[in-house]
């Protein structure tokens, strides 16, 4: 805005913008109906919605808290734990893991990470990148660590904190985790797992299973909108991450505000930190809601079930599962090999074009990456992902990958 000054004051003058208005945001929003069979996002059920869809309120209202308590329990019961440090991250499941590492591990300390994929890789990184001292546990993606292996690593490296992916989703490996929390309170060591693509498809009791540290995504088998990340902390991990010599990198991931901001504090009131996602927050409580309604044991049945009748699916097409041992698969993401002389991205983009199904490539080994999970893991949608493979296998012409 030009102005100029005169003896009676300022005066505005006409408007002097010269970037004109862009052709496209002229437009009505255009977005295409999908089929979303990947890895996540995985499409959103109506009544969800129709939840992130209601009218906007004050994310200080005290209604807003009400939502933001009943959204509490509900990752209480999905997560299976009575932790009183239980939240959801204003942000997707990256957001959390980095809460967790930039709240618990301060510079120079130890910290420990199964790397047996993507994920293992990215929580190095961060860990490396806020000064901690980075050991690794490492084995080629689809490949799953020992209690014993684990406790020698440990007790070499006496880290601080312990990474491990439950549902590791660039495999398509789903991790044992029994034992491996006594195993690291052995060695004075908090556990932190990973359950974005797992979470409500695989089972997982973090109370009794020990683990300290859990978090996931909204997007995967909860089909809420990406952008909110349920986490929780134990005991142990509160007293080591409100008990630190620094303050934590992130000002916005910072626990001592975000656990007054979530009431769990213990203070009478809640003091403004940021503004979270509240049309996020709505979809994620109708999310959990259904689960709930639903049942976890049901939940992990169902995708077991599900699973199991693609597997067959895929095997009766010639197909070879990169996960040979069906008790370490990922029930919610299925990763196939792709088939030799195949050109994996000829393979996907036919799908997407004849039958407007998304499925993924891999994220490191050559594999297709298939994903049904919650509303979107039933029979029919498995017949539907086969019967377009079965169709890409016999339209794509043969090549070098």
């Amino acid at each position: 805005i030009a102005a100029r000054s005169t003896k009676h004051g300022v005066h505005r003058g006409m408007s002097s913008v010269t970037i004109p208005p862009p052709a496209c945001m002229l437009r009505p929003l255009e977005a295409p109906f999908r089929y979303l069979f990947g890895p996540g996002p995985s499409n959103v059920p109506p009544r969800v919605l129709a939840a992130g869809g209601r009218p906007i309120i004050g994310h200080m209202h005290s209604e807003m808290f009400g939502i933001m308590n009943d959204i509490k329990k509900g990752i209480q019961y999905a997560f299976q734990t009575s932790n009183n440090m239980t939240l959801a991250m204003s942000g997707s499941g990256h957001t959390a893991m980095e809460c967790a590492l930039f709240n618990i591990v301060e510079p120079g300390e130890s910290v420990l990470v199964a790397i047996n994929g993507i994920w293992g890789e990215r929580v190095a990184e961060i860990a490396e990148r806020m000064g901690a001292k980075v050991h690794t546990l490492v084995k080629t993606p689809g490949g799953h660590f020992t209690n014993a292996e684990i406790e020698q690593a440990l007790a070499k490296h006496k880290p601080v904190l312990f990474f491990l992916t439950h549902g590791e989703s660039s495999a398509g490996l789903v991790h044992p985790v029994d034992g491996v929390g006594d195993t690291c309170h052995k060695y004075n060591c908090l556990l932190l797992v990973d359950s974005v693509a797992s979470l409500g498809a695989a089972p997982l009791l973090m109370d009794q299973q020990n683990i300290d540290i859990l978090y996931t995504g909204s997007q995967k088998a909860l089909n809420a909108p990406p952008g909110t990340a349920p986490i929780s902390f134990s005991e142990r991990a509160c007293h080591k991450m409100f008990n630190r010599k620094t303050k934590p990198v992130s000002y916005l991931l910072d626990m001592t505000h975000l656990s007054n901001y979530w009431g769990n504090d213990g203070k009478p009131e809640r003091t403004y930190h940021h503004t979270g996602p509240v049309s996020g927050f709505f979809a994620l409580r109708e999310s959990l809601a259904i689960l709930a309604e639903t049942g976890l044991e049901n939940s992990w049945k169902h995708h077991t079930e599900v699973a199991e009748y693609f597997w067959k699916g895929l095997e009766d097409l010639g197909l070879k599962l990169f996960i040979k041992d069906k008790d370490l698969r990922l029930p919610s993401v299925t990763t196939i090999a792709i088939p030799e002389g195949y050109n994996w991205k000829e393979l996907l983009a036919y799908i997407m074009k004849h039958h407007r199904i998304e499925f993924a490539g891999g994220l490191g080994p050559s594999l297709l990456r298939i994903g049904l999970m919650g509303y979107n893991c039933n029979k029919a949608n498995a017949a539907m992902a086969l019967a377009a493979l079965e169709d890409a296998l016999k339209q794509c012409r043969m090549s070098k990958a």
